[in-house]
């Protein structure tokens, strides 16, 4: 069963995060966090539109594994890696292959909150350097990039108001295909 593990909020001016016992999920994201807003100016991930347009904000919530985060540790030579260092609100324990869920996946939460899993989170180079920073080896930022590939986790927008705890059960809801309908699974 996949629980959550920790929540973190990045809820200053600059990347860092830090530890809370719950958070609020509303339509707009996680008030008060960085990422929070209805909408969110185009960046290098949407080079289709000219950088800075608003857009529709699909990035509210960003989710990591445990399981994953310790591949990724294993993958740079760390013994842990800090997911606050990687810039994650939801911590998720026994949810193995996270950033393989597909898009349109929910995972709801004992409050009727449901996060709508939007695409997997790419690799980029702010949490290498931080990551970088936090461990005293600068080439720890480039080798981020090229070794958390398929491990980073989702991202994620807020489908269903509600809180989120630390210990919650996730209930992992699959999308529907080829005609098929919509079903939860035992993570």
């Amino acid at each position: 069963m996949a629980l959550v593990t920790s929540l973190l909020i990045a809820d200053g001016d600059d990347f860092v995060s830090h530890q809370v016992p719950s958070l609020e999920m509303t339509f707009s994201g996680i008030p008060g966090h960085r990422h929070a807003g209805a909408t969110r100016g185009a960046d290098a991930r949407t080079p289709w539109h000219k950088r800075g347009t608003p857009i529709a904000n699909t990035r509210q919530v960003s989710i990591v594994s445990v399981e994953e985060s310790a591949q990724i540790a294993a993958e740079l030579g760390l013994t842990y890696l800090d997911p606050a260092l990687l810039g994650a609100n939801v911590v998720l324990g026994g949810l193995e292959g996270l950033t393989q869920l597909w898009p349109s996946t929910r995972l709801q939460f004992p409050s009727g909150a449901t996060l709508f899993v939007t695409e997997p989170n790419t690799p980029c180079r702010q949490p290498g350097r931080k990551i970088a920073r936090s461990h005293g080896e600068s080439s720890l930022e480039f080798a981020f990039t090229k070794r958390a590939r398929g491990l980073r986790g989702v991202v994620a927008l807020v489908e269903r108001e509600g809180v989120i705890a630390v210990g919650d059960a996730v209930r992992v809801i699959v999308p529907a295909y080829r005609g098929e309908r919509a079903r939860a699974v035992t993570a």
